[in-house]
């Protein structure tokens, strides 16, 4: 520690600190624009000018590192007249154009010239014009008013992980701009909009909206992914206007994903349903909710006493709150039906019963950061978890090695170890040698089961593999670790896949070996407080995809849209047209939905109390911030009193609250939590390592902007590069050996189901794989995300031909 004294007061602080990391830890206030606690220092606005004793200038207090018995003196004449020079220098150019800047209210710039700044200017010349640039749907610009603080370009580069962004010029001629007027990109971008101290950088869907002393603000949990980010909501006059992070430096710091940022927009989309709707003659009819509700109650219960219990299905949504996934389970079971499942967009359920708990990342987020040597399997980070993806490129700047099996070689904008790029069912194979090598490495063949051992002494270890396991080992280029901290990662795409349970056990089995931390990375908001609270079958009841291949009756659905929201569309739409009732509980009327009978408006989360689990098990309560829209209600009402209606026992709650302390039996939820987090196997499921060499493979990811019904309503997320048609990706290798060229049409089968698209050269994409989008309207006809599928070239008369019966059957 070192002695320094700031302003008259003596403290204690960490060698290599800066004055500016000093003064703020004693609350001594010092003027910035350029320094912020999460970007490198670049010293190049100059407003933190302070004066140091023994040196003739000022310093700039974001780049000094403080000395021992130090004195520095921050509001002293030298000190002062240097801010306020740097502030009249900032604001020759700056426009004087505060009232109609989307930034007024809340801006750096603003407050320090209160502070720093004089009433008039002593510039006459003209002011300079910068150009403004469109950098794509999210983010607005006005660069006139920019002062080059490059706070902008620095994140981008260090925590986006790519420079999308830099400064062209010199002196007053200096500019900000994109590479050849390219748009920015990342999925991260909305965040330079928080980081701009000026008017530079605006959020173009808030852009004019309202203003800042105008909203509200309420805190609340991002609903899209299981990261858990926190938020908070800013209103007025009932409406969301914008959202914005709110710092939790063990979750998300004090970033935001474009994805939870923007999706508000989809709130109040065109499509929200505001009455309850009921299918009469063939077309929708508008009614009360009482009447909805003993509707739905009593086709529910005509149907469970003619067919039996299990000739109903419940389907629920992953991203709905505890409290909900609670009662449709309860409402389950007071009907004596066990078909209730939250694992829509899987198809490998035979780890059901060999789990000792329920599934996790296995560590906490922040711990990523401390790991040494990290493998990730089946899993896209940018489109899966983008705000998780930096904490990966955190640990790798930091010095960890980054080992990857997947179908798809796309960039996540850090350096890679060692890859592995090859078909998802051949995963197994590449993970059994794998744990062959790392076995061999550790001499621990002996720990491995018998069977597992004796199917091991067939798989031939490939140099890739052998690397991958050396890494794992602490083996490096240029130094070894005796005990290296190891995570290992299964993502969205080894969740879905058919063998889904091979690689968790064979994960499992190298986790054994090496003292690994990790589990699984679900995609949705409360993946792991569903399967906690057992949101699952009954042990003789059918999983969600048992419930699609053999339809229901009668089905109730929780805030899905089964054709998109499915692992399989084709059969997802199958099972509603043959079902003599479907009640869906939906915020949204769409065509998704058509097969409906019965549809019960309930709000988003941001018109709801509720609570979520995010993938490190952590249990985070939220309060509504609006009031419900129209005659909307919240979910975990409306299936209180639909059990009320069908005379269940046990419904009487109030409150959210009073439903959560039910899910907990009263006690504290940390304490219930970590007694049920255990991604352990009770034994090794039965293993097939064999490679396929035949056929075509489906990778059918889910793009991050169409991963559930609110953030496929949101205009501006939709107008991101990221938001492309599906298409027929393949490898130019796979172009080659179908005889196809980029630009073709082609007819792609998946079981019954077909879509015509147009063949992309992508080289991301394993050899024998398609890569195919889910959940869009375009491959709703298709079948398994990872399942086997055909490809067929069309001619020009034959597409006509598809496309003149397509139009037909529409019409």
């Amino acid at each position: 520690m070192l002695n320094i004294e700031i302003d008259g007061k003596s403290i204690e602080v960490e060698h290599g600190s800066t004055i500016i990391d000093a003064a703020d830890k004693v609350g001594i206030a010092i003027p910035r624009f350029c320094y912020h606690p999460k970007l490198s220092v670049a010293a190049n606005c100059r407003m933190c000018l302070v004066q140091v004793e023994k040196f003739n200038k000022p310093l700039p207090a974001c780049a000094t590192p403080v000395a021992d018995g130090m004195k520095i003196f921050t509001r002293s004449k030298s000190a002062i007249e240097a801010q306020q020079s740097v502030m009249e220098f900032l604001l020759i150019n700056h426009p004087l154009d505060c009232p109609i800047c989307d930034q007024g209210g809340e801006c750096d710039l603003q407050d320090v010239a209160v502070a720093y700044g004089v009433s008039g200017s002593r510039y006459t010349e003209e002011k300079r014009v910068v150009f403004n640039k469109n950098i794509g749907p999210l983010v607005s610009t006005d660069m006139t008013r920019c002062i080059q603080c490059t706070r902008c370009v620095r994140f981008l580069k260090e925590v986006g992980g790519m420079q999308e962004l830099g400064m062209i010029g010199r002196g007053e001629h200096a500019e900000i701009t994109a590479y050849v007027d390219k748009s920015v990109n990342s999925e991260l971008s909305g965040n330079i909009i928080d980081l701009c101290p000026v008017g530079a950088l605006t959020s173009k869907p808030f852009r004019y909206s309202a203003r800042s002393w105008e909203l509200t603000r309420r805190p609340s949990i991002a609903a899209h992914d299981s990261l858990g980010s926190h938020i908070e909501v800013h209103v007025k006059d009932n409406k969301v206007m914008r959202v914005l992070p709110r710092e939790k430096e063990s979750i998300n710091e004090c970033w935001l994903s474009d994805r939870d940022r923007f999706s508000y927009e989809g709130l109040n989309s065109a499509d929200r349903l505001k009455v309850p709707m009921i299918k009469h003659n063939g077309a929708w009819v508008e009614t009360d909710w009482k009447t909805a509700l003993e509707f739905a109650a009593g086709q529910l219960k005509d149907i469970t006493n003619e067919y039996g219990s299990e000739a109903l299905g419940v389907l629920v949504s992953p991203n709905s709150t505890m409290e909900e996934g609670y009662l449709a389970k309860k409402l389950a079971n007071g009907l004596a039906c066990g078909n209730v499942d939250y694992r829509l967009r899987q198809t490998d359920f035979r780890l059901d019963g060999k789990r000792l708990g329920t599934p996790w990342m296995g560590c906490n987020i922040h711990e990523i950061e401390e790991l040494d040597r990290i493998i990730v399997i089946g899993s896209n980070l940018r489109n899966e978890h983008p705000l998780l993806a930096q904490r990966f490129r955190r640990a790798v700047a930091n010095g960890a090695e980054l080992s990857v099996v997947s179908p798809l070689d796309n960039d996540p904008l850090m350096p890679i170890a060692h890859k592995v790029i090859v078909r998802p069912n051949d995963m197994v194979n590449v993970l059994g040698q794998i744990l062959k090598a790392m076995s061999g490495l550790q001499r621990l063949s002996l720990c491995l089961p018998p069977t597992l051992t004796a199917l091991l002494e067939d798989i031939k270890v490939r140099p890739n593999t052998q690397a991958i396991a050396e890494s794992l080992a602490g083996h490096g280029k240029d130094y070894d670790l005796i005990a290296p901290k190891v995570g290992i990662f299964l993502g969205n795409m080894a969740l879905s896949d058919p063998r889904f349970t091979e690689m968790y056990s064979l994960a499992e089995a190298i986790g054994g070996i090496t003292g690994a931390k990790g589990g699984i990375l679900p995609a949705a908001a409360n993946s792991t407080g569903m399967h906690m609270m057992g949101v699952m079958p009954s042990s003789t009841g059918m999983h969600a995809r048992a419930m699609l291949e053999v339809p229901r009756k009668a089905y109730l659905l929780l805030n899905i849209e089964p054709e998109l929201d499915c692992q399989h569309a084709a059969l997802a739409k199958a099972a509603m047209e043959k079902a003599e009732c479907v009640v869906a509980l939906t915020a949204y009327k769409s065509q998704a939905l058509d097969h409906a009978d019965i549809l019960l408006p309930i709000t988003p989360f941001t018109e709801t109390s509720g609570t979520f689990m995010s993938m490190e098990g952590r249990v985070q309560s939220f309060a509504a911030a609006v009031r419900p829209l129209g005659e909307s209600r919240p979910a975990w009402k409306v299936l209180r009193v639909l059990a009320n209606t069908l005379g269940l026992d046990g419904f009487d709650f109030e409150s959210s609250e009073q439903v959560k302390d039910a899910i907990f039996a009263g006690e504290k939820p940390s304490a219930v939590v970590w007694r049920s987090l255990n991604n352990n196997l009770r034994e090794l499921v039965e293993i097939q390592v064999n490679i396929k060499h035949d056929g075509l493979q489906r990778i059918g990811e889910v793009p991050q902007y169409e991963s559930d019904p609110i953030v496929r309503r949101s205009p501006p997320l939709q107008k991101t590069k990221y938001n492309i048609k599906p298409m027929a990706r393949m490898c130019g290798r796979q172009l080659a050996a179908l005889d196809l060229v980029d630009g073709d049409h082609v007819l792609v089968k998946q079981d019954k189901g077909s879509a015509v698209l147009t063949v992309r050269l992508d080289e991301h994409v394993a050899m024998g794989c398609v890569r195919v989008a889910a959940a869009h309207e375009v491959t709703t006809g298709l079948g398994d995300l990872m399942g086997d599928i055909t490809v067929e070239k069309l001619s020009p008369q034959r597409l006509q031909d598809i496309n003149k019966n397509i139009t037909e059957a529409r019409a």
